[in-house]
């Protein structure tokens, strides 16, 4: 074996464990899914990310530019910073950029958890500490922080030796007092800060504190749900008024603030549909499902329309129900990529297929097995320019049958790829260190949100043996540009 095909071996090798990376830090949480529990998915994403941030780092750390979801975020930058010996000047000066631009994304409490975590770990490093500095100066009202993420604030400015009022002069050395030092000051200038001082002993102070906080109070001073929900709504953001109202579609009592739904993102659109009964669904079917193309259309962007004919299967099988701690989050993907292919697709060019054979994607429920074999055959008989599985890749009835069925229709039907073909899949599989694939003949992405299907799709391609390693790491490097130049997104949740 000659050096040159060596270095190709190890460079497809390294591809795939890339691969294989990126799709577990898309869908895996480290929370209990259908067919394994919690242990096993953080045994299983821990030991992954031991290997390629030790094997591959500059890839690990560039993972940050990608749609990954924020649990596997705040695990990269632990791991970066945990492990700072380990990389040269150059790469930690990289490394610093990506930390930045994506905590500027993620949501304020993941970053405080992660700041405790660092804490608890020893993790204390210059670098580290310039981070929680330079992330803390950049927030917009600290004196906030200090009511809403108490603790969170707390540890960082503890473990970093951060002067918190020199940090944010316009607190008037309010902020230090505040944290370590509760009581020593009658009042306090800022409103928030008084506002949290005065609800220990005055009812109407609660409604001037952010909505977490005023939950707390609120339940310790025994008042009214129904009333509380009334007060609190205008200073609610849109996603606690959105959670509210699941929380009433699940049967818990008070009535839900007033939200449009319309503005919602798509696959929390579609978790929320499918906390409604049935009854319910079809009552409000008008408002339901045009709040869902509107948002599947936005989330389509540009891309609208550009897709031609477009077939899909969508798992809605028993499995799809998810977990305790994810409930119906593999159907709401699905839902929500209905709503999004259509949009894709060339107008009325779209045709959704589900396992269970619904009609009405509005009402559909997890039920029965996993006939997918079936339903790719009935999709391919349409003759589409794309066919996109979505499914957690268990196909039961019978088994093996999918697998068969894409890779004759791949070698024999289609070998000049007419019919281009992905399966995105939203369950992390803990025992095979990767989302589970139906065949060598499609490629397979994971996916958490529905909203990145059209940059998924890109994605699977490298997966597909028709790009080599090259290809791969010059998109890295296209996105890791994109991502530290561009401004953050920032978002309360």
């Amino acid at each position: 074996m000659t050096t040159e095909t060596t270095e190709t071996l190890a460079d497809l090798v390294a591809a795939e464990d890339v691969l294989l990376f990126v799709n577990a830090a898309i869908t895996a949480t480290g929370q209990r899914e259908f067919r394994s529990d919690a242990d096993e998915q953080r045994l299983s994403l821990d030991f992954l990310h031991a290997y390629v941030r030790v094997n591959y780092r500059r890839v690990y750390a560039a993972t940050l530019a990608l749609d990954i979801n924020d649990h596997n975020a705040a695990h990269i930058v632990h791991g970066l910073l945990a492990h700072a010996g380990d990389a040269t000047a150059a790469q930690r000066r990289a490394e610093g950029r990506l930390i930045a631009a994506r905590l500027a994304r993620m949501a304020p409490q993941r970053v405080y958890r992660l700041f405790r975590a660092l804490r608890a770990a020893g993790v204390n490093n210059r670098r580290t500490r310039a981070i929680v500095r330079d992330w803390l100066a950049a927030r917009p009202d600290l004196g906030h922080d200090a009511v809403k993420y108490r603790a969170g604030l707390k540890a960082a400015a503890r473990h970093t030796h951060l002067r918190l009022d020199t940090t944010d002069p316009g607190a008037g050395g309010e902020l230090g007092a505040f944290l370590f030092r509760p009581g020593t000051l009658p009042r306090y200038r800022h409103p928030l800060l008084d506002a949290w001082r005065r609800a220990h002993y005055e009812q109407g102070a609660v409604g001037e504190l952010p909505f977490t906080v005023a939950e707390g109070f609120a339940a310790r001073r025994g008042m009214e749900r129904e009333a509380f929900l009334e007060r609190m709504a205008p200073r609610m953001t849109r996603l606690e008024r959105l959670r509210t109202r699941e929380e009433r579609a699940e049967g818990r009592p008070g009535p839900p603030p007033d939200v449009d739904l319309a503005v919602m993102p798509l696959t929390r659109l579609a978790l929320y549909v499918l906390a409604l009964d049935r009854e319910e669904r079809g009552r409000r079917r008008a408002e339901l499902t045009g709040a869902l193309r509107t948002a599947a259309r936005r989330a389509a962007g540009p891309h609208a329309g550009s897709w031609g004919r477009v077939a899909a299967v969508l798992d809605d099988s028993y499995s799809s129900s998810g977990s305790g701690v994810k409930r119906r989050r593999p159907l709401a993907v699905a839902l929500a990529c209905h709503h999004l292919l259509e949009a894709l697709a060339a107008p009325g060019a779209y045709t959704g297929l589900w396992t269970s054979g619904a009609r009405d994607p509005l009402l559909v429920v997890p039920w029965g097995p996993t006939p997918l074999g079936l339903r790719i055959l009935d999709a391919l008989e349409h003759g589409p320019d794309r066919l996109v599985v979505v499914s957690d890749g268990w196909d039961n009835a019978p088994p093996g049958l999918a697998g068969e069925v894409l890779r004759v229709w791949r070698t024999r039907i289609d070998p000049e790829r007419r019919t281009s073909a992905v399966h995105v899949n939203p369950v992390y599989d803990a025992e095979g260190f990767d989302v589970r694939r139906l065949s060598p003949a499609v490629p397979t992405a994971g996916i958490r949100d529905a909203e990145d299907l059209p940059a998924l799709v890109e994605l699977a391609q490298f997966s597909e043996g028709r790009t080599g390693p090259a290809e791969l790491y010059a998109y890295l490097d296209r996105q890791v540009a994109r991502f530290t130049g561009a401004g953050p997104r920032g978002a309360e949740r």
